[in-house]
């Protein structure tokens, strides 16, 4: 499998003023993988370390970090040497190690010439968590889904995602319709590494199906497993509504369609569990598009995106037949599923937001900030060319960078640009 992070791991690995690394994602992202291939492809030797495996390893940092007594015990519990600048350390499920995230602050100070990645499904919950959180002392990659681009390039379309990559529309243009079956197919497939090299190895959606339900089935049981007990239903209620939030016409989130009644407060936390977990991605609402979006997000207002758009398929329980036959059956979710497919592509390189007008007349579906411009970005689920939305937000801001993101070829327009949804990932 090839990975596009695994590039930014050689820039660290050669980088002057290295730190450890914390790789972030989601669980079956990919991440345990990719930190083994990087080590085997880069380093003399490696040594892994699971901290959720060995009940040893969780009171490792427990009485100090002494660096030398901690290298020791290591070395007897890997039963390998580990030798400074040739050794690749990786520390993973660190977060089931007490004081294991501060350990990576005296690594960083009295050992530098150790290679260190450490990694962990929950991570972004344990950082939340823990207060004694090494700032200053750690550099962070984070590792999403595969990308469509990935994808391509792992189903054997590397040259068709080099032109997109470098924007050669003249060149792509003829394999428009190829691309958009390639994209129907990962609409389903999604970007869930297991998920995909099984299409690869054996060709058969059924079998992904069951790949997807069976992470989704271990999601729900970290719910159980790791959140707090008081949390969970919430957070379960949540994940189930999510369908239902994205199949309306207008998917700001409500909690009223979670439960009758229901408040923010109420399920603030468990919203905020899913996003730490990497489960969902939260999209804030902007009222005022200006740099910088941040200073003018409004996060109680917001739209909730599942990590991938295959497991949303499959909690939807959505059959193959309808995405891969150009079905009409499912009208307002395939809008639903093509913002879900922006969201998790866009998010690899941005933060999002959206914003609506004052009187609710016009949206724009996502917002990113590109150096010194705001950019709207309008998403529209088949070759439907009509972009009100998008017009009125131009007039209004006189925005000088337009795009809409649709179904058709490339094109630009005296006032703004469709770029086709396989080529999302080149908007920067």
């Amino acid at each position: 499998m090839q990975r596009t992070l695994y590039t930014a791991l050689v820039q660290w690995k050669n980088a002057r003023n290295r730190k450890p690394l914390i790789l972030q994602g989601a669980r079956q992202v990919g991440k345990t993988w990719l930190m083994r291939e990087f080590g085997k492809n880069e380093f003399e030797q490696v040594v892994y370390l699971n901290f959720e495996a060995s009940t040893r390893l969780k009171s490792l940092f427990v009485s100090d970090f002494d660096i030398k007594r901690v290298l020791s015990v290591l070395e007897i519990e890997a039963n390998q040497k580990i030798l400074p600048n040739k050794t690749l350390l990786i520390f993973d499920e660190i977060q089931e190690a007490e004081k294991g995230l501060t350990a990576l602050k005296y690594f960083c100070e009295q050992a530098p010439e150790y290679y260190i990645i450490a990694a962990g499904s929950l991570l972004g919950v344990s950082l939340q968590q823990n207060t004694s959180f090494p700032v200053g002392k750690v550099d962070f990659l984070r590792l999403y889904p595969m990308s469509f681009f990935e994808f391509l390039e792992n189903t054997g379309q590397g040259l068709l995602k080099a032109h997109l990559e470098a924007q050669n529309w003249q060149v792509i243009e003829p394999f428009h319709d190829k691309l958009v079956e390639l994209l129907r197919l990962y609409y389903f497939i999604g970007g869930m590494p297991e998920a995909v090299q099984s299409y690869i190895q054996q060709g058969d959606l059924r079998e992904v199906r069951a790949i997807q339900n069976k992470i989704l089935i271990g999601y729900e049981n970290d719910f159980a497993k790791y959140a707090p007990i008081k949390v969970v239903p919430k957070i379960r209620l949540v994940w189930h509504a999510l369908i239902s939030q994205l199949a309306k016409e207008h998917r700001k989130f409500v909690y009223g369609q979670i439960k009758k009644g229901a408040r923010a407060k109420d399920f603030e936390m468990a919203i905020q569990w899913l996003s730490d977990a990497g489960m969902v991605l939260k999209v804030g609402l902007v009222e005022k598009p200006m740099i910088p979006l941040n200073a003018y997000a409004d996060m109680d207002a917001f739209k909730l995106f599942l990590l991938d758009i295959g497991l949303l398929n499959a909690l939807a329980e959505v059959d193959p037949k309808i995405l891969l036959e150009k079905n009409n059956i499912l009208t307002e979710f395939k809008g639903a599923l093509t913002e879900q497919f922006v969201a998790q592509q866009l998010q690899i390189k941005h933060t999002l937001y959206y914003w609506t007008a004052t009187n609710a007349t016009a949206e724009i579906d996502f917002l990113i900030q590109s150096q010194n411009e705001v950019i709207p970005i309008e998403v529209k689920a088949a070759e439907n060319l009509k972009s009100k939305s998008l017009k009125v937000f131009v007039e209004k801001y006189t925005s000088d960078t337009a795009i809409r993101t649709s179904m058709s070829p490339y094109r630009v327009q005296d006032w703004m640009t469709n770029v086709p949804l396989y080529g999302v990932l080149t908007i920067e």
